[in-house]
């Protein structure tokens, strides 16, 4: 029907008339309200198809912090970019995409996956938890129809009736743990209904349960965990507070005051190389540092082995050895004869064999400050043209290549430098290939005599470094436990089915009982047509009756020609 306007009184508004209900009058629209958008709300946050958007823009939201330096782990590196890009610098600032994962846009994300995970899981454990007491539906007319079917016929004078024989295909449901509903006593076609396979949505649910646990103990990682590193020479003490770490990175809602007061000496590091085969001869087999910790100042010192993949916990952290190399022991003299200095300096190998950088910065040098840059070659060899290079990762003939600069090393005008690194854009070039007075070569024990009344380097021997990765991590045994929880509940809802079985009997006028039942599943189940013979099989054997074989066109016949009141049906009838 057309539909047409109404003509209302002035300054009313026109209504809409179509089909008129019963009784007359115009169709009356209810309004929505707050209540109603509230709950229309609701559904749309707890739909599974949200659930997957805001993962996928959790996701997404998690890619600035990897493209951009972030300021709890690296402060100055944030300092920098802000200052080359004074333009968009202060955008993204305020935008929060330096501090990602502390963000309230970030927060919202995650907590909105939350809510909607719990949102979509508790509805359906309420549905399942009725379902799994509830009785299992109601037997089908016709058992035909279902995708697995059979008949068995009882023979006469068998003494078992109708009644029986529904008791007893419940008692082999029951023994199959089938869950069991006989009903239809009191009629002449007696049934029983079965379901199986309840644990199938169980381990859906406690998949999903799982993973809302994982990700609050990741949460609960994030907020109250820190990592670290330090680099540890042999001989030297890591005490937990925050001066000794080289870099640190604290959680959102971290404080000092959960740092445990331990400490951990490097004894020894060891490291073996392969020198039993041409093919892998010098590569690396063992990496094996002794510590000594203690859980305290006045703890009981104890003895641990540290290697690659076995990180050594002490404290509420684990200590994970991550790198190694060599730490060469030199004594810089300035000038003026006094120590400028002294001590172990960290290299950084490049290759297989250990060749490493090395930069030594000496600010209290007097009456110049003095820079060295170079490399340490743990076993030197020198080629037709005179150039150095290093042949073997074990020390046999360790050798300093260094270059020496005098001047301003840049260090006191407030801006943050690499240890690593050597600005020589402010220094005087004293001792390299390129100058006069050649580069510095030397072996342990050995010294050399700047140029220039500058003072004097001295190699006095090696030692060797650990990089040891720091972490405390609180919700780490959470998510080991629903991780394996998640897991199993995967296994489950995978491998486990759910099946629906229905039987019926009934009393034939010359005595014998026919019995027919069938299978149904929910879902894929390619166990079923296996489930239909387990089934049949215990039916016949429980009342004696010959199996039924499958001729031609799907019939069935009897195995024994004179197996009495033997009837052929169809199984897919």
């Amino acid at each position: 029907m057309k539909e047409t306007v109404v003509e209302e009184p002035k300054g009313a508004e026109p209504k809409v008339a179509g089909k008129a209900p019963k009784g007359g009058g115009d169709i009356a629209v209810p309004a929505l309200g707050i209540t109603g958008m509230v709950r229309w709300a609701w559904r749309q946050l707890t739909s599974m198809r949200t659930a997957l958007l805001l993962l996928l823009l959790l996701a997404v939201a998690a890619v600035p912090g990897s493209l951009f330096p972030q300021r709890p782990s690296a402060p100055s590196e944030v300092t920098q970019y802000l200052k080359d890009n004074p333009t968009s610098g202060p955008i993204m600032d305020w935008f929060k995409l330096f501090d990602v994962y502390s963000s309230p846009w970030f927060a919202a994300i995650y907590l909105l996956l939350f809510t909607s995970l719990i949102g979509c899981v508790l509805p359906r454990a309420k549905i399942h938890w009725k379902a799994m007491r509830s009785a299992p539906p109601r037997t089908p007319k016709r058992l035909s129809r279902l995708a697995e079917y059979g008949t068995v016929t009882i023979p006469a004078g068998s003494g078992i009736d109708a009644e029986t024989a529904v008791r007893d295909a419940a008692a082999i449901l029951k023994a199959r743990h089938y869950r069991v509903d006989i009903r239809d006593l009191d009629t002449d076609r007696p049934s029983v209904g079965a379901e199986i396979g309840f644990m199938k949505e169980v381990g859906n649910l406690l998949f999903h349960t799982a993973m809302i646990g994982v990700l609050a103990a990741v949460a609960f990682s994030g907020l109250f965990g820190y990592s670290g590193q330090k680099v540890l020479v042999e001989g030297d003490t890591f005490v937990n507070t925050l001066t000794s770490y080289d870099t640190f990175t604290p959680g959102a809602n971290f404080s000092d005051d959960r740092l445990s007061p331990y400490s951990a000496t490097l004894d020894r590091l060891v490291v073996k190389y392969d020198r039993s085969t041409e093919s892998h001869y010098g590569q690396p087999l063992d990496f094996n540092a002794t510590l000594t910790v203690k859980d305290g100042p006045g703890g009981e010192a104890k003895t641990k082995t540290l290697k690659v993949n076995e990180p050594v916990s002490i404290g509420g952290t684990n200590l994970y050895l991550v790198g190694n190399g060599y730490a060469p022991m030199v004594t810089v003299k300035d000038g003026e004869g006094n120590v400028a200095f002294q001590g172990p300096v960290i290299t950084i190998p490049t290759d297989g064999a250990y060749t490493s950088l090395m930069v030594i910065k000496a600010p209290d040098a007097k009456p110049n400050q003095l820079g060295f840059v170079g490399f340490f070659l743990p076993t030197a060899l020198v080629d037709d043209k005179g150039v150095a290079f290093g042949s073997d990762p074990d020390p046999f003939n360790p050798q300093l290549n260094l270059n020496a600069y005098t001047g301003d090393l840049g260090l006191d005008n407030g801006v943050p430098r690499n240890v690593y690194t050597l600005d020589t854009s402010g220094m005087k070039e004293i001792n390299s290939r390129n100058v006069e007075a050649g580069g510095i070569v030397l072996a342990p024990g050995q010294s050399y005599t700047l140029p220039g009344n500058n003072g004097s380097i001295s190699f006095d021997g090696i030692k060797r470094f650990a990089a040891l990765d720091i972490r405390h991590d609180p919700g780490q045994g959470m998510v080991l436990v629903f991780s394996l929880l998640a897991l199993a509940g995967l296994m489950a809802s995978l491998f486990l089915n759910r099946r629906r079985v229905w039987i019926r009997t009934g009393n034939h006028p010359d005595g014998r009982t026919m019995v027919e039942f069938g299978l149904l599943a929910r879902g894929e189940d390619h166990r079923l047509a296996g489930e239909y013979a387990a089934i049949n099989k215990a039916l016949h054997e429980k009342w004696l009756v010959p199996m039924q074989a499958e001729g031609q066109n799907g019939e069935q016949t009897s195995t024994t020609d004179s197996a009495p009141g033997v009837t052929a049906a169809s199984k897919d009838q």
